[in-house]
């Protein structure tokens, strides 16, 4: 290197250590060391300029990431005993609260109301957004934890437990978009889709929110049902939930199942003794004469190509069955249509939409029972599906009490609400 190159690295080097605050003591050896030449040593003085002496503390730090890294646990700090019984020191779990902060890992205890919930289920609740594929993976890696152990999607959690959160990448409040499809009661995984579906759950009961189109249980061309559906969310045991009682295909709402056999005799047993109450919606053609009344009709079920269809019987007729239901009125628009709240006070096949047609106001969109009149014409704007919905259910509960669960309308009903004007609050509901 010539006189003048040393000289302007040298002029350049001490500018710089000026600027980056090195001692006095250092810009003269550096700037010694670059006029004589030693550029190499110029390069090795950066690599180890001034920082400040490693303590104990320093040094042992990353060997409790090391110590840790096989659980991938490193930023879980206990809830209870001293620092003693978790072999670490105050200093060192501050240091691990830090990086947890960074790492955007989070601790949550589960609260006293969500005790026996599935832990796929907990996250759905808090983290709605999280898809069910991407949970399912976070659980096989060991991201997610329950008290420090591995856990699985059927996992039951209990109040005061500590859950692992990794970083989601979804906000904690914003729910899956978009109501449940066509394409999604085709494609989406079970555990999916029901957990989409949920409106309540305990460690006796689930209560679900059917989507209109999908089956409770098998038949004649049905391809998926609630019912083998349901084999997804079965116990580390091996019980599956069981249903206690069932809607129409096209029929949306409230559906109980039962999370073990006991709650299911007694649920099943509370149905079968009217200890129960239902409430629906349905759209109908026309408006009934009377605001508010019974319906009380004999009904026989008969086999026909496009399925099994419920006609009015007569009183003594061989496989009929006394049906009575409930009804009034709770909005309109002119005489074309009305909005009904109806009660069935036995569960007969069909009973609403059969009871509805018989009075002369069939249920809007019914691919059975539903008869246009000639001077009547089918509101555009409208989709043409069965506009009868399983609003509301009261039921004693297992463990004792009363659960009362409302299921919100189906996207094609809000959609012929909006259109007509009515208000969702008219009912008045119970709350």
């Amino acid at each position: 290197m010539n006189v003048t190159g040393s000289f302007l690295i040298g002029f350049l080097a001490e500018f710089i250590m000026h600027k980056m605050g090195a001692s006095p003591e250092m810009r003269v050896f550096l700037v010694t060391g670059v006029l004589g030449g030693g550029l190499h040593d110029v390069l090795g003085l950066f690599a180890r300029r001034d920082r400040p002496s490693r303590t104990r503390a320093d040094d042992e730090w990353p060997r409790l990431y090391r110590g840790e890294r096989r659980s991938f646990d490193t930023c879980r700090v206990r809830r209870a005993g001293p620092d003693a019984r978790n072999g670490l020191k105050p200093a060192f779990k501050e240091k691990k609260a830090d990086f947890c902060k960074m790492a955007g890992i989070e601790h949550r205890q589960v609260d006293s109301d969500e005790a026996g919930m599935r832990l796929d289920r907990w996250f759905k609740v808090h983290f709605p957004g999280l898809g069910f594929g991407p949970l399912q993976k976070l659980l096989r890696s060991g991201q997610i934890r329950v008290d420090g152990a591995r856990a699985k999607s059927d996992t039951r959690i209990q109040p005061g437990q500590t859950i692992r959160i990794p970083p989601l990448g979804v906000d904690p409040k914003e729910a899956k978009s978009g109501p449940i499809g066509g394409r999604d009661l085709r494609q989406s995984p079970d555990g999916e889709l029901l957990s989409r579906m949920v409106l309540h759950e305990d460690a006796k009961v689930i209560v679900l929110n059917k989507p209109a189109g999908l089956a409770v249980q098998g038949g004649s061309g049905v391809n998926r049902h609630i019912d083998k559906m349901l084999e997804a969310w079965t116990s580390q045991k091996g019980e599956k939930p069981r249903l206690v009682h069932r809607l129409d295909r096209d029929t949306s709402g409230v559906l109980v199942v039962a999370r073990t056999r006991g709650a299911a005799q007694q649920l099943t047993a509370a149905f079968r003794e009217r200890d129960t109450k239902k409430t629906y919606w349905a759209l109908v053609r026309g408006v009934p004469r009377k605001r508010e009344d019974k319906i009380s009709t004999w009904l026989v079920k008969e086999p026909t190509p496009d399925g099994d269809r419920v006609r009015i019987a007569k009183h003594g007729e061989d496989g009929a069955d006394h049906a009575i239901s409930y009804y009034r009125i709770v909005e309109q628009a002119g005489q074309n249509l009305a909005w009904l709240e109806m009660e069935p006070y036995t569960g007969r096949t069909h009973q609403l939409r059969v009871h509805a047609a018989h009075i002369g106001h069939p249920i809007i969109g019914d691919p059975k029972y539903f008869e246009a009149d000639v001077n009547w014409t089918f509101p555009g704007g409208m989709q043409n599906r069965l506009h009868l919905h399983a609003r509301h259910i009261d039921i004693p509960h297992p463990n004792g009490g009363r659960l009362k669960i409302t299921a919100p309308l189906p996207q094609h009903m809000v959609q012929s609400w909006n259109l007509l004007g009515f208000d969702e609050n008219a009912a008045g509901e119970e709350e």
